[in-house]
Formats: structure tokens, C-alpha cells, sequence
């Protein structure tokens, strides 16, 4: 039997050692874990929401008489003052009818004087003796006869003499003229309801938000509490408004209950215009100072917490628990949670100071306290 040569032992007694060196480090790779530091700041607390800009106070002027536009006085954005002639109805047909009713007030005040000159004379025959007292009575019935027609001829005067004022449209408040609904030659109906001509918003410089919040949100949102918002028109301007009223009516749709916010926001300089689209964000609780936690470190929990470990949600009285990275390994801290951007939230807690790395997530790595596959990685040279 022949012997080995001394540096054959050798080599593979180097083979062997970097074989089990190598599948050594495969096993026992270290976790990654991410992490990020707690800070103190300021945090506040938000409600967004979608709604549309709108003037406080827009007034709908109608006709309230049925009639063909003659002329328009006014258009769209025009700037019209109380009084203001805005439109004119034909009124041909009207002062006919007033002409009309003016000649039967004539007629029935001459009814009226013949009754008179009749009750008195037969007044003064039954004085006398010489008259019926039936003729007395006829006289008198015909006399109070003509009294109502004469009142009623002079009520149709006045109800024509109306309808003739009717004919022109005059602006009832002082604004800016949103929308002008008709054109000349264009007959308007009033026979059932008072057909729309203009709309008139009072002051463009307060308006209105008319946002939807759902009732998930709503019962953090108070009268006078400050809001941002933006509108497409103008992607890098964040305007302000003030919450003015939750109102109680509640809509339903999709079984989903939401409530109508309603903002003021000033427009001193005409920027915004109705009907834009606003993207509201009411700030509904502050809090400055505040030891502050990523949202992702309320979310994390290490492969043996979440095999049945001493990670938990939050408690009833809102604790939860954090992993603090400590000597590379996580470490739970109780914390109690507070008001949240949706990025950062607020805790308090004694095992958790400013400066604490706490855990997020892994980068790949094998979590603490994972069970590892060990893997039978080959070294060079070897098969």
C-alpha cells in the first residue's frame, strides 16, 4: 500500500476547513433590519375631504309672468347694482288688459252713482209715505251691488297695473351676474313655476365649500376649526378657509353615511371662481413637541411574535407595542399612541426616548428569531 504524499493531507484538510466555513456564513447571515430614529416635533392631526367652491348667497331671478323678452340689459359677469333693469317683457298684451280693466272701474263707479241717486230717492219716498218699502230694500241691495263691483274693478286695476310693472326685471341685490338663462325673442312660461333669466351671486369675494366627510371623520370636525385647500386651477397656491357649520342632514349612498361640511374662505382677489373643485384638508388636533414614530414601526412585529410572540395591537387604552433595535436585536416597548399625520405618529412612553432607532421592516434579511433553512453551499473546487 502505497503512502499519501504529505501535501495531498494538506490540501484537503484546507478544502474542508473553507467548506465548512462557507456553509457556516451561509446559515448564520446577519438580519437587516430598517429602522429610523424618533424625533420630537410638531404633528398634526388631518381630515381630507373633496368639495366645490360656491358664492354665500346666489340669487335666482325668475319671471313671474308669462311673456316674450324683449330686450336684455345685462350678460354674464356683469357687475349690476339693486334696482337694476336686467331684462323687459313684450307688454302690449298687458297694458291692453290694464286698459281694459281701468274702462271697467268706469263703468262700475257710474253703476255705483246711478245705485246712490236710486237708494236716496227711494229713501226719500219711504220718508214720506209715498214709497214701497220693498222699493227701499231694492234700492238699498243694488246700492252695496254696485260698492262691490267698484271694489272689485279697482283690485283688477291694481293686479294689472302689477303685472305691467312685472315686465320689467329688476335685479334684487347688488352682485355679479353668474349665468343669464334666456335670449331675446325667447318666450318664458310662468303658468306653473317662475322660469329661471339670471343668477346673481351677491359677493364672489366670500365664498363657500360644500365638502363630504364620511361619519368615520366627522365627529373630530368643530365649528371654527382652521382648514387648507387647493384647486387644480392652481396646482402651487394652498389656500385657507374656517369650518362654518357641520350640517345634520346625512347622506346615504352605497350604505356609506357621510355628512355636508360647509367652509368660508375669503376671495379678496377674485382668484377662486364657482364651481372649482376643492381638495380640502381640515386640521382637526395639533400637538407640538411630540415624540414622534414612523407609521411603520406600529406595524411591525418580528417573525416569532408574529408566530405567537409578545407582540399585540393596540389595547384599550390605545398601548401598543414597538420593536427598538438594540445590541442588532429588536426589543419590545410598550408605547401609548396619540394623534397621527398618517405618516408620524405621537407617543408617549417611558422605555422609548428621542434618538431610539425603532424598527420598520426588514431588508431581506432573516428576521430575529425566524427559523433558517442551512443551506449546503458548495466551496471552490469542490462538488
Amino acid at each position: 500500500m502505497s503512502r499519501i504524499p504529505a501535501y495531498v493531507l494538506g490540501a484537503a484538510v484546507v478544502a474542508a476547513g473553507a467548506y465548512f466555513a462557507w456553509t457556516s456564513l451561509g446559515s448564520t447571515a446577519a438580519p437587516a433590519y430598517r429602522t429610523e430614529a424618533a424625533t420630537r416635533g410638531d404633528v398634526t392631526q388631518i381630515v381630507s375631504a373633496n368639495g366645490t367652491l360656491k358664492p354665500v348667497k346666489v340669487v335666482n331671478v325668475g319671471a313671474q309672468i308669462s311673456g316674450r323678452i324683449s330686450a336684455l340689459h345685462a350678460d354674464f359677469n356683469d357687475q349690476v347694482s339693486e334696482g337694476q333693469v336686467l331684462a323687459e317683457l313684450d307688454d302690449a298684451l298687458l297694458k291692453a288688459q290694464l286698459d281694459q280693466s281701468v274702462a271697467q272701474l268706469e263703468s262700475a263707479k257710474a253703476q255705483l252713482g246711478l245705485a246712490q241717486v236710486n237708494f236716496t230717492r227711494a229713501k226719500d219716498l219711504a220718508a214720506k209715505g209715498a214709497g214701497a218699502r220693498a222699493a227701499l230694500d231694492e234700492a238699498a241691495a243694488n246700492l252695496s251691488i254696485a260698492q262691490a263691483a267698484v271694489g272689485s274693478a279697482e283690485a283688477k286695476v291694481a293686479i294689472d297695473r302689477v303685472n305691467l310693472g312685472y315686465a320689467v326685471i329688476r335685479s334684487p341685490v347688488a352682485g355679479v351676474v353668474m349665468s343669464r338663462d334666456v335670449d331675446v325673442g325667447q318666450t318664458v312660461a310662468a303658468s306653473l313655476s317662475a322660469p329661471q333669466i339670471f343668477s346673481i351671486a351677491q359677493d364672489l369675494a366670500q365664498m363657500q365649500i360644500d365638502t363630504t366627510v364620511a361619519e368615520a371623520d366627522v365627529g373630530a370636525i368643530r365649528a371654527a376649526m382652521q382648514a387648507s385647500f387647493r384647486v387644480d386651477a392652481f396646482p402651487g397656491r394652498m389656500f385657507r378657509g374656517t369650518v362654518r357649520q357641520v350640517r345634520l342632514n346625512p347622506t346615504t349612498e352605497s350604505n356609506v353615511v357621510s355628512y355636508n361640511v360647509v367652509l368660508d374662505v375669503k376671495n379678496d382677489d377674485l382668484t377662486l371662481l364657482p364651481g372649482m373643485t376643492a381638495y380640502v384638508q381640515i386640521a382637526v388636533a395639533e400637538e407640538a413637541g411630540a415624540l414622534l414614530v414612523p407609521n411603520g414601526a406600529l406595524r411591525f412585529k418580528p417573525a416569532d411574535a408574529a408566530a405567537g410572540g409578545s407582540a399585540r395591537g393596540a389595547g384599550r387604552d390605545g398601548t401598543r407595542t414597538i420593536y427598538v433595535l438594540e445590541s442588532g436585536a429588536p426589543k419590545a416597548v410598550e408605547v401609548k399612541t396619540g394623534i397621527s399625520d398618517g405618516k408620524l405618529t405621537a407617543v408617549t412612553g417611558e422605555g422609548l426616548k428621542e434618538g431610539d432607532l425603532v424598527i420598520t421592516g426588514t431588508n431581506g434579511g432573516t428576521a430575529a428569531g425566524a427559523t433558517s433553512t442551512q443551506r449546503r453551499i458548495s466551496p471552490p473546487g469542490m462538488f
